[in-house]
């Protein structure tokens, strides 16, 4: 009986990069490993890993281990606060730093009786690399953009680097890249594969990706996608032939499962923002939100604003404090008029669920994009960096549930493109209906995934499955 208790045993340590974007769909994957082995008989651990500093966001307490599904447990990178690295050096030591402390978690784990089975990183994290290395663990990659930017990043390191980087400057160029159902133009592309200044960020990003896909061909682990056959069958089929791809999402928590808000936020503003959509008709309101990184001048927040009054429909606006490069421009829109309402920070996945919601203005992050389809919401992307561009034109080319603004010649989205949009996908134009009955198939068709017994946890379990046989 002890060897048949041992053999079942699974524990899987994800660790994901301290930011929203990350933590979000990393904690939902361990939660969601961990009830594919049953509510008590413990089978299968999950265990979430972030960073110092994410970790005193997420807890401020800093007494939280567990949630009663899966634990949670820091790693130090040696500097433990939320600046990024310097220069190569910089790097180089927090590389150390995390592997270390990283290694130790996984001897602690396995001085408690509870080895680490398999670990996990989400997207690239060359610490993860070394410790799956240094333990012999079986490394998994989550992979939390779609699969188009999978297949992106594969060719891109075999074999179509220099033809990107060669037309990085040529926005209109297409590039034919195996699996996309047609050529994708440059400007569509993720910002760091075009990003040919040269600067240390730049070089890094190609740098830790180039990793990866080295150790990928070398190694082989599995890679879990967050996105679901039908979203992308063409490219998935594709990327099957090279890596061992599980696809395992939508990963998005249910409305009813709680949050982890790496920003201020409480009840009292839950209650308060949920309380105003509540007083509004289905479909009527605006929603919109650029994500946790992105900072917009006082001249760009005026065009939005008044973008927004302009459009004449009611808005709920996320804007935080740290967002804005002048903080006297809140004052603008902090005591707006009853048409909007503007919050630091919200549950967006509750605010997107909510009937009212009829469109979706949004930086078009790859969880901000995945929410909105699971919602049924149209989105009206404003990308400005990293997978964003892709995945709006995912949205508005092939899936055909959104549109993407177009900026003024000095990068300005201007109030009147906003409020023109908005009217193209919330008004009753012919195109309107056409991305609001787009969205509602793909809503339907994710409920069905997600279902239990659904084809996500089928993959998932098939991936389980096979780090136990492994």
């Amino acid at each position: 009986m002890a060897d048949e208790k041992e053999r079942r045993h699974q524990h899987f340590l994800v660790v994901a990069y301290g930011a929203q974007s990350h933590v979000n769909p990393a904690r939902v994957l361990a939660h969601r490993l961990a009830r594919l082995g049953g509510a008590d008989d413990g089978s299968i651990l999950a265990t979430l890993s972030v960073a110092v500093a994410a970790y005193c966001n997420m807890f401020p307490s800093l007494d939280a281990t567990t949630d009663g599904v899966i634990s949670y447990v820091p790693y130090s990178d040696g500097v433990d606060d939320v600046s990024l690295p310097r220069d190569i050096a910089d790097r180089a030591r927090r590389r150390r730093a995390s592997s270390e402390s990283l290694s130790g978690i996984v001897a602690s784990f396995a001085d408690r009786g509870q080895p680490v089975t398999c670990i996990m990183c989400t997207m690239v994290s060359p610490p993860v690399l070394d410790v799956a290395r240094e333990h012999n663990i079986p490394l998994a990659i989550y992979w939390i953009q779609p699969a188009t930017l999978l297949a992106i990043a594969y060719h891109y390191f075999h074999g179509y680097n220099e033809l990107i980087t060669s037309h990085a400057n040529d926005p209109e160029y297409e590039v034919c890249l195996p699996g996309l159902t047609r050529p994708l133009q440059i400007r569509n592309f993720p910002s760091f594969f075009i990003d040919v200044s040269g600067t240390e960020r730049a070089k890094a990003f190609i740098e830790v990706f180039q990793e990866l896909f080295e150790y990928m061909d070398l190694w082989r682990p599995k890679v879990l996608v967050n996105t679901f056959e039908e979203l992308e069958p063409n490219v998935l089929a594709e990327m099957k032939q090279h890596l061992d791809v599980f696809t395992v999402g939508p990963m998005v928590r249910s409305p009813m499962e709680t949050q982890i808000h790496l920003f201020t936020h409480d009840n009292i503003d839950k209650e308060s923002y949920m309380e105003w959509l509540r007083a509004h008709p289905d479909e009527s309101v605006v929603y919109v939100s650029f994500g946790s990184l992105v900072k917009f001048s006082k001249h760009q927040i005026d065009e939005i604003v008044g973008g927004l009054r302009q459009c004449g429909r009611p808005y709920l606006l996320v804007l935080r404090r740290d967002g804005i490069e002048d903080d006297q421009s809140h004052s603008l829109v902090e005591n707006t008029q009853s048409q909007g309402m503007v919050v630091d920070w919200c549950d967006q996945l509750e605010v997107l669920s909510h009937s009212a919601v009829g469109c979706f203005v949004s930086h078009c992050g790859w969880n901000s994009t995945i929410e909105s389809v699971v919602s049924g919401v149209p989105i009206i992307g404003v990308p400005l960096m990293f997978d964003q561009p892709t995945n709006i034109y995912l949205a508005e080319k092939e899936w055909e549930v959104g549109i993407k603004v177009e900026r003024n010649s000095d990068g300005v989205l201007t109030g009147k493109e906003l409020a023109r949009c908005i009217e193209l996908v919330m008004g009753e134009g012919a195109e309107a209906k056409v991305i609001r009955e787009r969205a509602n198939v793909l809503k339907e068709i994710v409920q069905a995934t997600s279902d239990t017994g659904g084809s996500a946890e089928r993959s998932l379990r098939d991936f389980v499955k096979t780090i136990q046989e492994s």
